[in-house]
């Protein structure tokens, strides 16, 4: 069984990209060869992605909660998928 790695300070973006990114069934491999700007994440996935992230960014940098939702926002910006719920089937 291998040993995940630990999540700290020099990998958290690479983490944090590759969670966003495993919603939606992708990984940086895709990223790279695809058109990744076209891929959206719903609301609900959104919100697990915007919980996780928070929480991993108060563990790992010892941020309070406000800290942690504005480096999750400046991320989001830089680095996020778009929110689309047109697409989703009812």
């Amino acid at each position: 069984m291998q040993k995940r790695a630990k999540i700290n300070r020099k990998n958290i973006a690479k983490h944090l990209m590759s969670y966003q990114l495993n919603l939606v069934a992708k990984d940086l491999d895709n990223a790279l060869d695809d058109n990744w700007a076209q891929w959206t994440l719903t609301v609900e996935q959104y919100e697990q992605f915007r919980q996780y992230s928070i929480k991993t960014l108060k563990k790992v940098f010892r941020f309070n909660t406000n800290k942690a939702k504005d480096t999750f926002r400046w991320f989001y910006r830089h680095f996020g998928l778009s929110i689309d719920d047109k697409n989703i089937e009812k």
